[in-house]
């Protein structure tokens, strides 16, 4: 530990794990506020002192002065959901006069979301925005008792305080009742990661949807969000007559619809299929693709509002309804013969 701390210079973080508390306690005791036990004054001060941590103006600035920069932490991927609303929080921060400092996780594991929001710390953002596209970092966001805000963009069954979202579930659950109006009663489903919360959102709306019909449900097939993996599965899917496919998203659909393509299979004859998020393409795929679109600019409004209310010293936490996704009909869907 003595090695690693004169290697570089201790956090906040740093202090609370020595003296067995919260970061929030440690900016207490830093700023002689009231409500803290003598004896947890004493380990914090006592954890400072052993890890030469000085609260200096640079120290106190995470609690008690303003930056005016926002840190984003983003997957360390470039799919089209996360990086649509990197590029979304970026332009509503500098709307609102904030600059952002953005980095990507090294991994997916909750050290290495621990470690990016420990590093955005050093640098004094006023507040921090995570964009989860795995369920380790979405239980760090519950976990973390930070001393600046916290606000992240993460698709649950629970909206807390600190989530904002768009509304996966009621977005599958509205491609799944257009393919049952079409007259399809299989409608199988291609899903993401088994480890992504929006993938999980979707196929819990896809379930439900399917029990309210009282329609088969058939285990679903898990990709990796890309058309690679769309195609592949799209390879060995099993088809028969009245088959509709409820795609997690629409880089997975891509694939789907040139593996079917291949096998002599056309959509939306012999199958439908509905994407995910309105990709700038979807429109002009043969056939163009119906899809639910995610309104990613809202999104990105949306998480800077809630970032700059929670700066407000008076502020009460809120929990925020999850924007409505909107289903986009176009070509790939078609109603069963004698539907």
């Amino acid at each position: 530990m003595a090695e690693d701390q004169s290697a570089r210079a201790a956090t906040i973080f740093d202090v609370a794990r020595l003296a067995g508390v919260s970061h929030q306690t440690v900016s207490r005791v830093l700023n002689d506020l009231p409500n803290v036990r003598p004896a947890t004054q004493q380990r914090v001060r006592e954890a400072i002192a052993q890890l030469n941590y000085s609260p200096s103006p640079a120290a106190r600035a995470l609690v008690t002065r303003r930056t005016r920069t926002i840190g984003l932490i983003t997957p360390d991927n470039v799919d089209y959901g996360p990086s649509s609303i990197a590029m979304h929080v970026n332009k509503a921060a500098r709307e609102a006069r904030y600059s952002v400092d953005a980095v990507s996780t090294q991994g997916s594991s909750e050290a290495a979301v621990r470690a990016s929001i420990e590093g955005l710390l050093r640098q004094r953002v006023d507040a921090v925005v995570v964009i989860v596209a795995e369920r380790a970092a979405l239980e760090v966001v519950r976990a973390l008792d930070m001393s600046v805000p916290l606000v992240a963009s993460a698709a649950s069954p629970r909206p807390s305080t600190r989530t904002v979202s768009i509304d996966q579930y009621r977005g599958a659950r509205a491609a799944v009742a257009h393919l049952a109006e079409l007259g399809h009663t299989r409608i199988r489903h291609i899903a993401g990661p088994v480890d992504a919360p929006d993938a999980a959102e979707r196929g819990r709306g896809w379930r439900d949807e399917l029990a309210a019909r009282q329609l088969e449900t058939v285990e679903p097939e898990h990709g990796d969000w890309s058309a690679a993996s769309g195609f592949a599965l799209g390879q060995q899917l099993d088809i028969v007559p009245g088959t509709a496919v409820f795609v997690g998203n629409d880089q997975m659909s891509i694939g789907l619809m040139s593996a079917l393509r291949q096998r002599g299979l056309s959509v939306p004859r012999d199958v439908s299929i509905v994407g995910f998020d309105d990709v700038p393409e979807a429109g002009f795929l043969f056939p163009p693709l119906t899809t639910v679109r995610q309104d990613f600019a809202a999104l990105g409004r949306a998480i800077v509002q809630k970032v700059l209310f929670a700066l407000e010293d008076d502020a009460e936490e809120t929990t925020d309804t999850p924007l409505p996704a909107q289903l986009i009909v176009r070509e790939s869907t078609g109603p069963v013969d004698g539907a």
